[in-house]
């Protein structure tokens, strides 16, 4: 069971490190920046917001007894324009890793080995966190990647800084 427990807490932690980063990119956004898009086809910040909400939800309400594509999603509709403000592009980010992380966490370690369903595919409990891993962390890096392009030379840094792994190394202890 000590590996299964770790697995659920290290699955949510690699989460918080994703919203993490999101939020992070956030704090440096103007207004307008959440809804600038690259080009017609792209979506803004907003709108990966709306399709991360969505999917969280859908994904993680009643999480073990329901299939995680609800009947009461409208997929086609998250990628259309909808929030209007900051505030409502963060009440929706905030709502979904919410959903989120209350569903991991109260996973117990004989969860990891259940079946549930998404879009009628069986899945073990453990395949479905790793399917989210890989998906949230996909459109965390669009949202990064969007606010790095508006902010420009003005872009805070998320992690080690162009240029400054060496110093960071050295900063750490390791040898360069």
């Amino acid at each position: 069971m000590q590996f299964e427990e770790g697995f659920i807490k290290d699955t949510a932690k690699r989460l918080d490190y994703y919203k993490q980063l999101g939020d992070k990119t956030f704090e440096q956004l103007e207004e307008d920046h959440f809804f600038f898009q690259p080009s017609p086809e792209s979506n803004s910040i907003a709108i990966i917001v709306q399709h991360l909400h969505g999917n969280m939800l859908s994904r993680f309400v009643n999480f073990l007894t329901e299939d995680g594509e609800k009947s009461w999603r409208t997929r086609d509709e998250e990628f259309e324009k909808v929030l209007t403000t900051k505030s409502e592009v963060i009440e929706r980010w905030n709502e979904g890793w919410a959903c989120t992380f209350n569903a991991i966490n109260n996973l117990e370690p004989g969860d990891l080995t259940k079946t549930i369903y998404i879009r009628s595919e069986p899945l073990q409990v453990y395949d479905a966190l790793l399917r989210q891993l890989a998906h949230y962390p996909y459109h965390v890096g669009q949202i990064v990647f969007i606010g790095k392009m508006i902010k420009d030379n003005n872009w805070q840094s998320l992690s080690i800084p162009k240029g400054s792994s060496k110093q960071y190394n050295q900063k750490l202890g390791h040898k360069a």
